[in-house]
């Protein structure tokens, strides 16, 4: 019976042990068919080919400065009190035109003294002339002595200087009635109205703010690699994302005919500094906004998108390629179908496609779908974009 119960022990023992041995070798050979199959998985993703495109560059802009270069402020030209002002807040003004009118009355009395002064010298004058040519007469016939002439011509002389000081004093005056009136300096919009009817007023103050809107200017800083590509007078478009634009500073008019938010504004790039054939490493590209419209004004305005017409044959990938917020490395496909992190040095933008500056070759093929969880090495098969 003894030996029974030990042959039965070791009979449960040999197939504990081979159960044990088989759950170990099932378990090593599904380790090793999932390695298998994982090595030999490909990932289905999507891609493009590096290519060269016609590129729009498109910059987008946090903020832009605009400024105007039509800018100045109506002066008084002396002291006096504001008699009448002829333009009110907004008004359409043209150089030269009379805006405030000012009253000094010192000016019409000193102007009359002036006259009383002229009529006098001109009396003194007279009275020096007949008496100069008298002696001249006289000395002719050497009836006098030459002390005498010479005190009637020296009367003569100073009668005359009088006269034209008198008349000096008189234009002087004018000039000063004369800048009673005071006008706007350049063509443009009354944008700030600084003093008020009836208000004292010394000489230099300014009284009134005129501008024009008409064209405004905003600058860039450029590296030279990139400024070597524009060219005086070439064209882009500027529009903004926000509506900001409704916004006014000055509280200046719309032109018939804008198109609010939508708007699109022409511009211009007018200057290069320094110019293009002078060395250095950075350059300042100087824009001109046509802000006919006027919906625009001197101000920073924040949301701005840049976009030229003129495209610029470049060697491109989709924007949808770039795998880091800095827009310096790519997913790369090798003739072996894997992945390659790819290193690049990127240019410009429209906004869909990205200018290639290195790193990538054409014809070489580019991962665009999400690159979350890719890695070099990975083997991959690819549906290229458009086929």
């Amino acid at each position: 019976m003894k030996k029974l119960y030990m042959v039965g022990l070791v009979l449960i023992l040999i197939f504990a042990i081979a159960i044990i041995a088989y759950g170990a070798w099932l378990n090593k050979s599904g380790e090793h068919q999932i390695t298998e199959r994982m090595e030999n998985r490909t990932i289905p993703l999507q891609g493009a080919k590096v290519q060269v495109r016609d590129l729009y560059p498109a910059l987008s802009l946090e903020t832009v400065n605009l400024y105007s270069e039509e800018m100045a402020d109506a002066v008084a030209l002396i002291d006096g009190r504001i008699e009448q002002i002829f333009v009110s807040k907004s008004s359409k003004v043209n150089r030269g035109q009379v805006i405030f009118t000012l009253v000094n009355d010192e000016i019409p009395l000193k102007i009359q003294q002036a006259d009383s002064s002229i009529a006098k010298a001109e009396a003194q004058l007279a009275n020096a002339k007949n008496n100069y040519a008298r002696y001249t007469r006289l000395r002719e016939r050497d009836a006098t002595s030459i002390e005498k002439f010479d005190e009637a011509e020296a009367a003569y002389f100073a009668s005359e200087a009088a006269l034209k000081e008198a008349q000096t004093v008189k234009e002087q005056l004018l000039v000063q009635s004369a800048r009673q009136d005071v006008t706007a300096p350049i063509d443009g919009e009354v944008l700030i109205l600084y003093r008020q009817q009836g208000a004292y007023v010394q000489a230099g103050t300014p009284l009134a703010l005129v501008g024009n809107f008409q064209r405004l200017f905003f600058s860039l800083p450029v590296d030279d690699k990139h400024a070597q590509r524009f060219a005086l007078g070439e064209m882009a478009e500027l529009s903004f994302t926000n509506s900001q634009i409704l916004r006014k500073a000055y509280d200046t008019e719309y032109a018939a005919g804008n198109r609010g938010d939508a708007e699109v504004f022409s511009v211009a790039v007018r200057e290069i500094m320094p110019g293009l054939n002078e060395p250095a490493s950075l350059r300042k590209i100087i824009f001109e906004i046509n802000n006919r419209s006027g919906l625009l004004e001197q101000q920073a305005y924040t949301g701005a998108i840049l976009k030229f017409v003129r495209p610029r044959k470049s060697l491109t990938v989709p924007l949808a390629a770039m795998i880091d917020s800095s827009r310096s490395a790519v997913f790369v496909v090798t003739d072996k179908d894997t992945l390659e992190r790819r290193a690049v040095r990127t240019g410009v933008d429209d906004g869909r496609y990205i200018e290639i500056v290195s790193g990538l070759q054409e014809g070489e093929t580019v991962v665009t779908s999400a690159s979350e969880g890719l890695k070099n090495g990975m083997k991959v098969t690819v549906t290229l974009i458009g086929g």
